[in-house]
């Protein structure tokens, strides 16, 4: 989908500006030039998408459904369903993230969809098979639909609507302001400035967020070395898998892209079950994602979230390195 934005950044960087595709210079930028672009994209996209949702679609019929007394729980692993058919790395969900709260989804389920996007998705999976065969690859999809229902479930315990950020209470407010008016009915076409002026608005107030937290991404992609890792985590002890987890959360990757180097890890010797407990922690937490988020959530609700999350991989790997 995004091959012709790949061949731009390469020949921005590559031609363009001279800059040696074998230097760690010229992997950041090229990486940062490709998500920013691909990212700007998807959130304007996604945010328009559920601008129609909200303007047509009766939130209400769909709060009702997913409400746990009408599906006894079953409505986060609905949403971490939803989440694994969605082919979105963590910055990319963000917006969705938005749309959810701001439709008025339950801040729990829309977790479900939050932890389970990035960590699941149909790219990796065939990834997986060709790499690792059926058994894995199921213990991976099975593995982060739980991690986001169960981690969904327990988040939305913690009744944490009130650590939001301002911004998004502000824009919960003037739903509900609008809300208490009748509407007269407009066809798609009428709608349509409005729509595309309030997806606007939301890319304009993550815009910096988006940069900084790529550029973070960027650097790391560059000039992280990657025999680090081999180094200090190829062993079996128990340690590793948390030092793995720990040391992934700061890294940035989709799922298809960081599945390459985990075969690589997993060749020159490091467990399969690190290995996977480190390629969730990189696709599924990471300090550019934290960067976005802070524009919906405050420090605390993100602090709490990424504990939540970071806490269940380092349990699912522990449990990969026994089973696998």
């Amino acid at each position: 989908m995004f091959d012709w934005l790949q061949h731009f950044s390469d020949w921005l960087i590559y031609s363009v500006f001279k800059i040696g595709a074998d230097t760690h210079l010229g992997t950041a930028l090229n990486f940062f030039v490709y998500d920013t672009i691909k990212i700007l994209i998807l959130l304007f996209v996604i945010v328009f998408i559920m601008g129609i949702v909200n303007a047509y679609f009766p939130i209400e019929r769909l709060k009702t459904y997913l409400n746990e007394k009408k599906l006894y729980g079953l409505e986060y692993f609905f949403s971490s369903i939803f989440g694994a058919i969605t082919p979105f790395c963590s910055c990319s969900s963000v917006p969705l993230f938005i749309g959810f709260v701001q439709g008025g989804i339950p801040l729990g389920v829309t977790f479900a969809f939050l932890i389970t996007s990035p960590l699941v998705n149909e790219v990796a999976v065939a990834m997986f098979l060709g790499m690792f065969g059926i058994k894995v690859t199921l213990i991976y999809a099975v593995s982060g639909i739980l991690l986001g229902t169960i981690g969904g479930w327990l988040l939305g315990k913690f009744n944490l609507e009130p650590l939001l950020s301002d911004w998004v209470k502000r824009i919960l407010e003037a739903k509900m302001d609008q809300d208490e008016y009748v509407v007269e009915k407009q066809t798609f076409y009428q709608r349509m400035p409005e729509i595309t002026r309030g997806a606007w608005d939301i890319v304009k107030g993550v815009l910096l967020y988006v940069i900084i937290g790529i550029a973070i991404g960027g650097a790391m992609h560059g000039y992280v070395p990657e025999n680090f890792f081999n180094t200090y985590l190829g062993g079996g002890e128990w340690w590793t898998v948390p030092l793995a987890v720990l040391v992934a959360v700061p890294m940035y990757a989709n799922a298809a892209g960081i599945v390459p180097v985990i075969e690589v890890f997993v060749a020159k010797g490091m467990p399969l079950g690190t290995a996977i407990a480190f390629m969730m922690a990189t696709v599924g937490l990471s300090i550019p994602e934290a960067t976005l988020l802070k524009k919906v959530m405050s420090l605390k609700l993100i602090a709490i979230f990424f504990s939540v999350v970071t806490l269940f991989i380092i349990i699912s790997g522990s449990l990969f390195k026994i089973v696998l």
